[in-house]
């Protein structure tokens, strides 16, 4: 396609414009199907400005991953952002967010991501560790952060206390939907819908095992 017949996207605007496509691309095709011919013809743009922005297909493919993060962490939140005047227990606020981050992670669109980057670590391991600092590292520190200011634990306790949090409620799931054992959850999570995506009861056995005052999950 020739620069002439082009949308008019240019600088950061054609860049983003390109990650959202190959995105798309990405997980509808997989990385090693996945062509920087096809990213630039469904993006509308020519090879030279596709090169221009991502030098080579692993270049695009971080591209993707930092954009997915971004997206991802920003949906996510911190564990302040579920405390509402309606629901105002801290211990209950730990419980909707460690079943958001399960819900999030069982997306259909998350467990292809994740199932890439996977496919990938050998080869790019610095794009795997990536994955991984996006999926369980931030979560478990704001998670850490969280029982640290509210429940005054020390910081390495706090944090301790996160990564048996997560292993107990998040890793079995996200392994038995990665291996095609759970149904994943075909529609972009919605958190209006999250007690019926994730069991939040078994989450708050967990998190009453850490806080033990920890009530019931409400509906």
């Amino acid at each position: 396609m020739e620069e002439a017949t082009m949308p008019a996207r240019r600088g950061e605007k054609l860049r983003e414009h390109i990650l959202w496509t190959a995105k798309d691309v990405f997980l509808e095709a997989g990385f090693e199907r996945t062509s920087m011919d096809v990213v630039a013809q469904r993006a509308e743009t020519s090879k030279r400005s596709l090169y221009a922005h991502f030098p080579s297909k692993d270049a695009l493919f971080a591209g993707v991953v930092s954009l997915v993060r971004e997206l991802y962490l920003d949906r996510l939140g911190s564990p302040e952002d579920y405390l509402t005047a309606e629901r105002a227990d801290p211990a209950d606020a730990l419980v909707r967010y460690c079943g958001r981050l399960l819900q999030l992670l069982l997306w259909s669109s998350s467990l292809r991501t994740l199932r890439m980057g996977i496919a990938e670590a050998e080869r790019v391991p610095e794009i795997a560790s990536g994955f991984y600092e996006a999926v369980f590292e931030a979560p478990m520190a704001r998670i850490g952060a969280y029982a640290s200011r509210v429940w005054g634990l020390p910081q390495e306790e706090a944090r301790e206390a996160a990564e048996v949090l997560v292993g107990r409620t998040v890793y079995p799931e996200v392994v038995r939907g990665l291996l095609g054992v759970r149904e994943p959850i075909a529609e972009r999570p919605d958190e209006a819908a999250l007690a019926a995506d994730v069991d939040l009861g078994r989450i708050a056995a967990s998190v009453r095992q850490l806080v033990p005052d920890t009530p019931a999950p409400r509906p």
